[in-house]
């Protein structure tokens, strides 16, 4: 049997566990040109609160009574299509569900000898391409600069605070609590580090920050990154990778009222979607794959088990009960 997570209602602030229904039906039989994949496991990221949403966006809302869109990564268990192998390890967009029919698209082929199965959702996964391609390509940082990063213990943050040391700059990042940050400095090589839940954060940013910022890459939005507005130097990059901080609003999204600050310093404010960067995922990958062989860069997943618990693994997203990339199990 299959089990599914089908969207039930669209969510007015937080979603509760009634958003969704939890459907079991048998496992579909496959038809030419289509493969069978059994997830194993699941990613959960901020980016599927948005989906559940009526609104213009870059991606269409998923629609309810369809299976929550997701990232996952399993194995092939049946195939009529000549390009995948039963016993292939694929990744690709198989929604919230211990089995996918697909003919195949959108999916690609991993080794899981050179990594597990998680990293492919990690560091190896759509945050590992994010990071990269929005520091790298979007940020443009270089040897020297000063870079900020939101939500630096999360999934993309700690990916793009990891890629802009290796790049030669001077990395502080802001997260929530003690022990975050205490992972941050030790285990991840930040320069400084910022708790916002405990500290003044534009003090903060004069004292790790003294000459203004470079670059600041945001997955937090709200006021932290109008505070960051008033910190920047002469031709700083803001990248705006997400806004975690406003997804839940139940009133309008908090804006930054010192927009100002990028006119009288040349500054930009660029947001960057991963999709964009599809064709050249393998590129990074290989680039990051050889940073994981050298121990330059580092993948964490905080992982939990069993699709009947997806609501409360979810809102971890929010409430911050997490470090790294946050993974669900769906393989019984």
């Amino acid at each position: 049997m299959n089990k599914q997570l089908l969207l039930a209602k669209r969510p007015i602030g937080m979603p509760t566990a009634d958003t969704w229904n939890l459907d079991t039906s048998e496992v579909p039989e496959i038809g030419d040109g289509e493969l069978l994949i059994q997830n194993h496991y699941i990613s959960l990221d901020p980016a599927m609160r948005g989906w559940m949403n009526d609104a213009k966006s870059y991606i269409p809302p998923v629609g309810i009574g369809e299976i929550m869109r997701a990232g996952t990564i399993g194995e092939v268990t049946t195939s009529n299509n000549e390009k995948f192998q039963v016993g292939d390890t694929v990744t690709g967009w198989g929604g919230v569900q211990q089995y996918t029919k697909t003919n195949g698209e959108g999916y690609y082929k991993v080794d899981t000898s050179l990594a597990p199965m998680p990293t492919y959702m990690g560091a190896l996964g759509m945050p590992g391409m994010t990071a990269y391609f929005g520091i790298l390509e979007v940020g443009k940082i270089k040897d020297g600069d000063t870079v900020v990063v939101s939500g630096a213990a999360g999934a993309v943050g700690s990916i793009v605070g990891q890629i802009a040391k290796i790049k030669g700059c001077q990395v502080i990042g802001i997260a929530g609590g003690k022990d975050k940050c205490k992972y941050l400095k030790d285990e991840l090589g930040f320069d400084g580090t910022i708790d916002y839940k405990n500290e003044d954060l534009k003090v903060a940013l004069k004292r790790e920050c003294p000459k203004g910022v470079d670059v600041y890459f945001d997955n937090v939005g709200g006021e932290i990154l109008n505070t960051v507005l008033t910190c920047l130097r002469m031709h700083a990059r803001i990248v705006i990778c997400g806004a975690i901080s406003q997804y839940n609003n139940k009133e309008e999204v908090i804006g930054p009222s010192n927009y100002l600050s990028l006119l009288i310093n040349r500054a930009t404010m660029q947001g960057m979607v991963v999709m964009d960067y599809a064709k050249d995922y393998g590129i990074a990958a290989k680039e990051m794959g050889g940073w994981m062989m050298q121990g330059k860069l580092k993948s964490r997943e905080d992982i939990y088990e069993g699709i009947e618990n997806f609501h409360e693994t979810f809102l971890r997203l929010f409430s911050g009960e997490k470090l790294g990339k946050l993974v669900l199990k769906v393989v019984e």
